[in-house]
């Protein structure tokens, strides 16, 4: 059944006042406390992306407009703008996957790039003032043996743009967003609203709403995945921050870490079944992600993620 727009709105709403209490690390500023002079549009910020990619593919940050004091991180460690990948990208692969929120300042980009001969996953973020770049933030996810990424497919539904009364505010689909987290730490699928065909992708594997899964879990929907309780092995869900609100197209962007303390061996899920906590999430490690949300009509209908494994614990770095 089909959520009314009204219906949505009050969810939303509801959702964007529990948020008041959450600390939003590198939340952007109100529309009205940005200076318009100068501000990067749309078009600005993703020609930002492409200059980007093509001074890192050429190992020459010097092609960047940089800010004396600009800042860089790769899975969270901070480098120069000669190290890690800008030492060793070769080529732009095939996926690209940009989103913009010129409110903020801010942009994203999800694509394959070619290091070493093999392809990896990057997510970058850049933060741009004064039509320089302020920030850089990546997230390199590399394969040392066979990989999905070369797998990943172009997602139409990112690329559609929301009508105008469709939108809502930027409040309200950080705290949509955020109710996935929440939902996870609480092993519930009752907060998140959740479109009944949502579909999960992870560094390039369909890992929700997959037809052709190998086991039972990877067919369910995001919505029946969180109703089974699967959840309680995560211990935290930390360092939430949501720097890009792209509301002309309903997109988020979440960058996150999940904590697995490896104490808890077993989960009992929902249906009072028993699960056996699998390896490696039986010993103590963390994921670094980077999480895009597609919000339609107040409700999740599509997330896209890529993520790393890190030390238990590692901050991201921001």
């Amino acid at each position: 059944m089909r959520m009314t727009r009204g219906l949505s709105r009050c969810m939303a709403a509801a959702l964007a006042g529990a948020l008041l209490a959450i600390n939003t690390v590198g939340a952007a500023p109100r529309p009205e406390a940005i200076v318009a002079a100068g501000q990067c549009d749309r078009a600005c910020l993703i020609g930002l992306v492409d200059q980007y990619l093509a001074a890192l593919v050429a190992h020459d940050a010097s092609r960047l407009p940089l800010r004396h004091d600009v800042r860089f991180t790769e899975n969270g460690q901070t480098l120069r703008l000669d190290d890690g990948l800008w030492a060793t990208a070769e080529a732009l692969g095939p996926y690209k996957l940009y989103f913009a929120d010129p409110e903020a300042g801010e942009v994203g980009y999800f694509g394959t790039i070619r290091e070493s001969g093999r392809l990896a996953l990057l997510a970058l973020r850049l933060k741009v003032e004064g039509r320089k770049i302020s920030q850089i933030e990546t997230i390199v996810a590399r394969a040392t043996g066979p990989s999905r990424f070369a797998d990943l497919e172009d997602q139409p539904l990112f690329h559609e743009r929301l009508a105008r009364s469709d939108h809502l505010s930027r409040e309200e689909m950080v705290a949509i967003a955020n109710s996935y987290f929440e939902g996870l730490e609480q092993a519930t699928g009752k907060i998140t609203p959740f479109d009944p065909h949502c579909t999960r992708i992870e560094n390039g594997s369909v890992t929700a709403n997959n037809p052709q899964a190998k086991n039972a879990m990877g067919k369910l929907t995001c919505g029946q995945q969180f109703d089974t309780g699967f959840s309680r092995f995560i211990t935290e869900v930390r360092g939430r921050r949501f720097p890009i609100v792209d509301r002309d197209y309903g997109l988020v962007l979440a960058l996150v870490s999940f904590d697995h303390s490896g104490r808890i061996k077993t989960v009992k899920l929902n249906d009072g079944s028993t699960l056996k906590v699998p390896p490696p999430f039986d010993a103590p490690y963390s994921f670094l992600i980077a999480e895009l949300f597609k919000i339609q009509r107040g409700r999740i209908a599509r997330i896209e993620a890529v993520l790393i494994t890190t030390p238990y614990g590692m901050p991201s770095g921001w």
